[in-house]
């Protein structure tokens, strides 16, 4: 494979930058502190800031990527995006000390796309009807079983000449397969939210056999997955939040692991559709099939947007859960004083304090308190995940602080 000197160069300079906060003192610190949470003795709460509107921040052409090869142009931008974080707004950023490249891998899918009916588009921001793709119970049969492979050989090529462009300056490591295992999320874009809605109180058993028909096919995948090793067991995050810890025999960086599988790794999951159905709605159609899946890795985060400190007590019947997400919509005295101090509390600031008329720094600062103090009272640990942030109202300037404030509180939680 043949990468011309002008991307070579670009990759070069990004790399040697990189790497100078990848091997600091300071990024070492950090993932001592993630892996002391992670471990269940925190030092102070963390923070991350992921899911960002990348088209507002560049506020002086360095997110401008110019490689011009296809594929180190992805190299490229996740050097250049996590460079940018770095600088300007790190909260508690971890960089790996090596250039990750992405695996090429292949994966048919479950012989289902989505359909759109109507969409609605404001900016970047946009809403969707989909078309229901399973009306019948026979329509159940259109989820395949997903086939995955991948170019050895390409593998190989890739690797040699990643290792050739960055020799000297940074270690190469392969990036595999991670999971994203919130079925429930997927099944929205084939059905439409209210046709879901629909057949949980009209025909039940429909809705069971498609997400039990998508349970045994994702099941199917990962016995593909874990023959072939392709699973990513040492990324440093999963679902936005760093992972660090001594509990999961993970990969080290600076060995490759020759046989990684799923049951050394993490995944992610959700069933932010359940957030308007009773407790009891959301223990029959996830508990079972999920406690299949979440069977087979080593750790698993749970939750996103939903709200769900009315049901901890279900989501504690799933296994291997390390993590439970606490989002805006979630009242987080309720959800600190009855989470099992067994798990992280995974706080979800509201990024709409990034969208007001002006920037509240107060009010931001009064948020993260209310968030500290709860969990404190109830002795957990705690990561605060700042992410789909929409809007900075074009001004990045409001992220690099809302950084700055939050490790200001964090650092002070501990005094």
């Amino acid at each position: 494979m043949i990468v011309n000197q002008h991307d070579r160069d670009i990759l070069r300079e990004l790399a040697t930058r990189y790497m100078t906060y990848a091997t600091s003192d300071k990024n070492r610190e950090k993932r001592d502190l993630w892996r002391a949470l992670n471990d269940l003795h925190m030092q102070k709460p963390m923070i991350t800031i992921d899911q960002i509107p990348w088209h507002e921040m560049d506020v002086d052409g360095f997110l401008q990527c110019k490689v011009q090869d296809p594929y180190f142009n992805g190299v490229e931008w996740t050097l250049r995006s996590e460079i940018y974080k770095w600088e300007h707004m790190p909260a508690d950023m971890v960089l790996s000390p090596y250039i990750a490249i992405p695996r090429p891998i292949r994966n048919t899918g479950v012989g289902i796309e989505t359909r759109c009916l109507a969409h609605s588009s404001t900016g970047q921001i946009q809403t969707h009807l989909f078309e229901d793709q399973f009306e019948e119970m026979e329509d159940v049969a259109k989820l395949q079983t997903p086939v995955v492979s991948i170019d050895r050989a390409l593998e190989a090529e890739l690797l040699e000449t990643a290792k050739d462009i960055f020799a000297g300056i940074a270690l190469v490591r392969l990036r595999g397969f991670q999971l994203h295992s919130g079925l429930w999320d997927q099944i929205t874009f084939w059905k439409g939210v209210e046709n879901c809605y629909i057949d949980l109180i009209d025909r039940p058993e429909l809705i069971h056999a498609i997400v039990g028909r998508y349970t045994d096919a994702t099941l199917a995948m990962l016995d593909q997955i874990n023959e072939l090793g392709l699973y990513d067991v040492s990324c440093p995050l999963c679902h936005c939040s760093y992972v660090y810890s001594d509990r999961l025999a993970v990969a080290d960086w600076e060995t490759d692991n020759l046989n990684p599988t799923t049951y050394d790794g993490w995944t992610y999951s959700m069933a932010q559709l359940f957030t308007a159905v009773s407790p009891a709605i959301n223990e029959e159609f996830e508990v079972p099939y999920m406690s299949k899946l979440f069977s087979r890795f080593g750790s698993v985060y749970y939750g996103c947007c939903e709200r769900l400190d009315d049901r901890l007590h279900i989501i504690d019947r799933m296994p291997n859960i390390r993590k439970i997400s606490c989002s805006p919509w979630s009242d987080r005295d309720h959800f600190a004083a009855t989470l099992p101090k067994k798990y992280i509390m995974s706080n979800k600031p509201t990024p709409a304090f990034l969208a007001l008329a002006g920037f509240d720094e107060e009010l931001v600062r009064k948020d993260l308190r209310h968030t500290i103090a709860a969990a404190k009272a109830h002795g957990l640990g705690l990561e605060f995940l700042l992410k789909d942030i929409t809007t900075v109202k074009g001004d990045p300037r409001r992220l690099w602080r809302w950084s700055e404030i939050a490790l200001e509180e964090t650092v002070n939680a501990t005094l």
